[in-house]
C-alpha cells in the first residue's frame, strides 16, 4: 500500500508496521547487511538508513495530514476541537453534611458509636416503646406520613419522625454500658417554611450505664456545644417535656451575633439564647422495659436537627436553600 493511499490512523499504522516495524521491510534489509561484502555494507547501509529517515518524516507528515482533515471534518459538523475545553469545577459536601459530619466526629472523640436505624418505623418503636402511646397529647407534636398496609401482621408502619426509635432497638440487643450517636432522615408532614421542612436530618445521642447523672448529661452537651460553636461559648439548660425522659431540658447557647439584647438580631431575636437540642435523663420506665435494673443503671438522650445547627453556624435563615439545588447558595460552602 502506498504512504499516500492511507486514509485514517488505522491504515497509517498498518503500513507503519508493514514498513517499518520490527519485521517490516526496511527493517530485513537492514539485517541482512551483514553478510554482505565491506564495500557495498558500507554502501547499502548509508542508502537504507537514508530510506528510513525519508519513510519516517513522510510517516510524521502523513499523520498530521490525516489529523488535520480530521479537525476539518469535525468544524464542518458544528464541533470546534480546538477550542479551550470547559473547566470542571471542584465538587464540594452539602453544608448539612459537612455539619453531620462535624458533629458525629465530635462525639466520636467523646467515645459515642456512630450506628443507623431504618427510616420505615414501627409504630411500636416510633411511638408506644418511647412513651407516648396511642391517643397520647404528645403525639400532637408530629404529623405523620403512615403506610396503610401492615407487613407480616406488624404495628402499622410510618416514616419515622425521630431517630429516637433506635433507643430502643439498641438497647434490647446490647447491654451496658451504651454510648452511641444514631444519625438519620426524618420525616414530617409539616407546612414548609423558613424554618421547617418536611424532611430533615437529625442525631439522637444515648449514653446509659451505672452512676449517669445530670452532671455527664450537662457536660457532654456543653463541650459539644463549644467545640461545634466556639471554645468562648455559654450553655443553658432550661425544663422542657419529652416523654421518654425525665426530667427533660432543651439545650441553647448564647448568641454569638449580637450582645444578646439586639431584638433587630437575625439570629436570637433578642432573647439573647439559641436553642440548639432537647435532651434529658433517659426515663426509668425506657430501661426497665429493656431488661435492665433503673435503680441500677441510669442514662441521658439527646436529639438534634442538624439543619438546624448549620443555620446557626453558618447565618442560613432560610432552611429550604439546602434542598433547592442553587449552585449559588452551596458554592459558598
Amino acid at each position: 500500500m502506498r504512504l499516500e493511499q492511507v486514509g485514517d490512523e488505522a491504515a497509517l499504522e498498518e503500513w507503519r508496521t508493514q514498513v517499518l516495524g520490527r519485521s517490516g521491510e526496511l527493517t530485513q534489509v537492514l539485517r541482512g547487511i551483514g553478510g554482505m561484502e565491506p564495500d557495498e555494507r558500507r554502501a547499502v547501509g548509508q542508502a537504507a538508513n537514508v530510506a528510513k529517515q525519508e519513510l519516517e518524516a513522510a510517516l510524521d507528515a502523513r499523520s498530521e495530514q490525516l489529523s488535520r482533515a480530521a479537525l476539518e471534518r469535525e468544524a464542518a459538523d458544528g464541533l470546534d476541537v480546538t477550542l479551550p475545553g470547559r473547566p470542571r469545577r471542584p465538587g464540594r459536601l452539602h453544608p448539612v453534611t459537612r455539619t453531620l459530619r462535624e458533629i458525629l466526629d465530635i462525639f466520636g472523640r467523646m467515645g459515642f458509636a456512630a450506628i443507623e436505624g431504618p427510616e420505615v418505623e414501627h409504630d411500636e418503636y416510633n411511638f408506644g416503646r418511647l412513651r407516648i402511646p396511642e391517643h397520647h397529647p404528645a403525639r400532637d407534636m408530629w404529623d405523620t406520613f403512615w403506610f396503610d398496609e401492615e407487613i407480616d401482621g406488624a404495628t402499622p408502619l410510618l416514616l419515622r419522625t425521630h431517630t429516637s426509635p433506635m433507643q430502643i432497638r439498641f438497647i434490647e440487643q446490647h447491654d451496658p454500658p451504651v454510648r452511641i450517636v444514631v444519625p438519620g432522615r426524618c420525616y414530617r408532614y409539616e407546612a414548609t417554611d423558613a424554618t421547617h421542612e418536611w424532611m430533615m436530618q437529625q442525631v439522637e445521642v444515648l449514653a446509659i450505664d451505672e452512676g449517669i447523672s445530670v452532671a455527664d448529661l450537662k457536660g457532654t452537651l456543653q463541650e459539644f456545644a463549644r467545640q461545634m460553636f466556639g471554645p468562648e461559648r455559654r450553655v443553658l439548660l432550661r425544663n422542657s417535656y419529652f416523654p421518654f425522659v425525665e426530667p427533660g431540658v432543651e439545650l441553647a447557647v448564647d448568641c454569638f451575633s449580637c450582645p444578646g439584647d439586639d431584638p433587630r438580631c437575625p439570629v436570637c431575636r433578642g432573647s439573647g439564647w439559641l436553642e440548639i437540642m432537647g435532651a434529658g435523663m433517659v426515663h426509668p420506665e425506657i430501661i426497665a422495659a429493656a431488661g435492665f435494673d433503673p435503680e441500677r443503671y441510669t442514662g441521658f438522650a439527646a436529639g438534634m436537627g442538624v439543619e438546624r445547627i448549620t443555620m446557626l453556624k453558618y447565618g442560613i435563615e432560610d432552611i429550604r436553600n439546602f434542598y433547592a439545588n442553587d449552585l449559588r447558595f452551596l458554592r459558598q460552602f
